[in-house]
């Protein structure tokens, strides 16, 4: 699973960083129009993970996997064959759904598969998730040198067989033990299945209504750094590429070390103390870039970067073992199905919120990180009753044998 992340991201590498170029220069969409694709494809998009959540607690984990590789394949090559705004919109809507959903499911999957070692399994998940980006990226870059229309479109291909492989690397995989299929023979009748919702668990949605907010780290690499220096008359342009070189080496050196200190449940839920410390830090830094001279402005926006990142990793450690944690064995799909809107509906916040930040100067900053410090602090209270009692008790769904 591990070399199957690689090649996914490698994939979306070379694709996510072109993507608005080839709709503006191959397809010819307007600028009006490419915004309304990319946002009704994210809007979709959060549909997938709920209902991939649902899917694989009920069917074989590796074939529902193997159909949403399958269909961001599909997706991709469909992208080749029109350019008609309302089927690139379809065709774009579908390979988000996939997307998100395929996210979800393979968090699931080495949920099952790494057991107790979940915390460190993610931690490598992630350094070769971005070294994947980190290759795709640098290929992708080599191919913008053409600028041809078979460049781009070469690009997409590429996009579009990495899913291919990697559907065909997951049919080979094992189906992973899941506590919601059991087997019960005809001498000892399955008994009547509960059904574990996580839209009715209060205490889980509120715990990721405050992941929402613990994502926006993510629109601060990907919008907030990017439009401070772009309309900075203090800050070269080129530190912005930097910036994200700086990011992707950092969680590939450290996100393995920083797991150790969210090795258990009570472990990772201590850790939201000094990540609300980094995200304060990295709102301060934010605001001090828009108040010195060039070297001074620069610096801070390093040093924001350099506290982003490292709230990006821990909050990574302790996002993947609190949402476990907090989710019965026996619904796991569905809880982490719901858990995974957090970062679907971030996606459509963060740049209001960022933008919000960088329009009102370095009070909006210092707000920003001191608003995410204090839903750090406050998912720490939440949490803490939840996860001093029991897991929740519900009888698994069955698979009669005859």
């Amino acid at each position: 699973m591990l070399w199957i992340a690689l090649v996914d991201r490698i994939g979306s590498g070379l694709w996510a960083s072109v993507s608005v170029l080839h709709f503006t220069y191959v397809t010819g969409l307007s600028v009006a129009r490419i915004g309304t694709l990319v946002a009704a494809a994210a809007v979709v998009g959060i549909a997938g993970a709920p209902l991939g959540g649902r899917l694989a607690d009920r069917l074989p984990l590796t074939r529902v996997l193997v159909a949403l590789q399958l269909l961001r394949a599909c997706a991709s090559f469909a992208l080749l064959t029109t350019d008609h705004f309302a089927l690139l919109l379809a065709f774009s809507a579908a390979g988000s759904f996939g997307d998100r959903a395929a996210n979800v499911l393979t968090k699931l999957y080495a949920t099952r598969v790494s057991g107790p070692d979940r915390v460190r399994y993610q931690a490598l998940n992630r350094t070769v998730a971005n070294a994947g980006w980190a290759l795709g990226g640098l290929v992708a870059a080599g191919a913008l040198t053409i600028g041809s229309t078979a460049a781009y479109q070469g690009l997409l291909v590429g996009d579009a067989l990495s899913f291919v492989a990697v559907a065909l690397a997951t049919a080979r995989c094992g189906e992973p033990p899941s506590a919601t299929r059991t087997i019960a023979t005809s001498k000892n009748p399955p008994p009547a299945p509960r059904t574990a919702g996580p839209w009715r668990d209060r205490t889980y949605l509120a715990y990721v209504a405050t992941e929402t907010v613990l994502f926006l780290d993510d629109a601060v690499f990907k919008v907030g750094l990017p439009l401070c220096i772009a309309h900075s008359d203090r800050v070269p342009h080129g530190l912005a590429p930097l910036l994200t070189v700086l990011n992707n080496v950092m969680v590939v050196a450290l996100q393995v070390p920083l797991a150790r200190f969210g090795a258990t449940t009570a472990a990772a839920r201590a850790l939201l103390l000094p990540l609300s410390g980094f995200f304060a830090l990295g709102g301060v830094a934010m605001a001090l870039s828009a108040t010195g001279g060039a070297v001074a402005a620069s610096l801070a926006l390093t040093a924001a970067a350099a506290g982003f990142t490292v709230a990006e990793m821990l909050h990574a450690t302790v996002s993947w073992e609190l949402s476990v944690a907090l989710a019965p064995d026996t619904a796991q799909g569905a809880y982490l199905g719901v858990h995974g809107l957090a970062q679907a509906a971030q996606r459509s916040v963060g740049p209001l919120a960022v933008t919000a930040a960088i329009a009102t100067g370095p009070l909006g900053w210092s707000v920003f990180g001191a608003t995410i410090a204090a839903t750090c602090m406050f998912q720490h209270r939440l949490v803490r009753d939840r996860l001093s009692r029991p897991a929740l008790s519900v009888l698994p769904v069955t698979v009669s044998e005859h």
